[in-house]
């Protein structure tokens, strides 16, 4: 099988992986920049700077512990896009110079492309037509495949992303970065009833994602309380938060493919780790007879083997990229 060794620094996480035209992954190793959280989001200059510090040493770590040497490796595939620039400008960099010094093909990746992907990870027979709901910090968008090459968008976010409604909110109750899975974990056992949250741009034939307005809602509300109140009703209070997220998502999402008649739903993106809309999405699509596939815990988070697993399409058409490559930051699922 051919190898691929993949790099991701579209936002605070460097990752490095080598997996196959398989999609067996030998290693994917993260290193996640925890000195964010003092700031409570990420900081793009120390961002950049951290991955260059980090992903020479990433690197040859993955090397070692896949026990492979560079003569092994068939192509080199990076993010381009979208994301943090300077970031993603310190993996493209890395990935050129080790693709010409190599004399390697170079792949370049949509890093949203690369969370649907993931799903390939656990599932390599999975193939379109699907609906995929890429949900992460900066991205929220439903998008139907109907080939690997042919999709469209059927809707996105108007403001905040899902992701950033978790961490925004996190914020505001104190929690910490990021919010998601602190959300997730206090949410267990709590009332997701206590606080009716609005849904936003809840109309029929509607699929784009608007979360502004519920935060500012969710503001709202909890500078009518107290701290001894907020702090007695945390877990309902998250609970609620969370439901209000999911059911929009959920709602969303589901609708689409009963319009479309479409049977495989796809998540994909950092907020995909998060429980309720795991249970939530299961079971809504389970009884409409539609299949969900989530990628495993481990593949939700940016991490370079997605990278990777969106770069086997490429090896196998041999649509490689020019050593003049540059990265852009535009959002969305856009193909190179």
């Amino acid at each position: 099988m051919n190898k691929i060794l993949a790099f991701e620094t579209s936002c605070d996480d460097t990752s490095v992986a080598v997996i196959d035209t398989d999609y067996h992954v030998y290693v994917n190793l993260i290193s996640s920049q925890v000195t964010h959280a003092d700031f409570g989001g990420v900081v793009p200059e120390l961002a950049s700077r951290l991955h260059l510090k980090n992903i020479m040493q990433l690197t040859k770590a993955a090397m070692d512990k896949a026990q492979l040497s560079f003569d092994d490796i068939d192509a080199i595939a990076v993010s381009v896009n979208p994301g943090l620039i300077g970031a993603l400008l310190v993996g493209v960099s890395f990935a050129k110079s080790l693709a010409y010094s190599l004399d390697k093909p170079l792949i370049a990746v949509n890093h949203m492309l690369g969370h649907i992907y993931a799903n390939r990870l656990s599932h390599p027979e999975m193939m379109p037509p699907y609906l995929a709901l890429v949900v992460s910090g900066g991205h929220t968008e439903l998008v139907h495949f109907k080939g690997n090459e042919d999709f469209d968008i059927a809707g996105r976010t108007r403001d905040d992303a899902a992701g950033e409604a978790f961490d925004k909110v996190a914020k505001l109750l104190g929690l910490g970065y990021p919010g998601g899975p602190l959300v997730d974990r206090i949410a267990k056992g709590g009332d997701s009833h206590f606080v009716e949250f609005p849904r936003a741009l809840n109309r029929k034939g509607n699929f784009d994602f608007s979360f502004s307005g519920f935060k500012t809602s969710v503001r709202n509300y909890l500078a009518k309380q107290n701290s001894a109140f907020i702090e007695a009703h945390l877990p309902d209070i998250t609970a609620s938060v969370q439901k209000a997220i999911v059911d929009s998502l959920v709602s969303k999402t589901i609708a689409y493919a009963r319009m479309i008649e479409i049977d495989t739903i796809i998540v994909a993106g950092g907020v995909s780790a998060n429980s309720c809309l795991r249970s939530e999405m299961t079971s809504r699509a389970k009884r409409l007879g539609i299949e969900v596939f989530f990628p495993e815990m481990q593949y939700c988070m940016d991490n370079a083997a997605m990278i990777g697993a969106a770069a086997v399409d490429k090896w196998h058409r041999k649509k490689f990229a020019p050593l003049d490559l540059n990265a852009f930051s535009t959002k969305g699922v856009r193909r190179i």
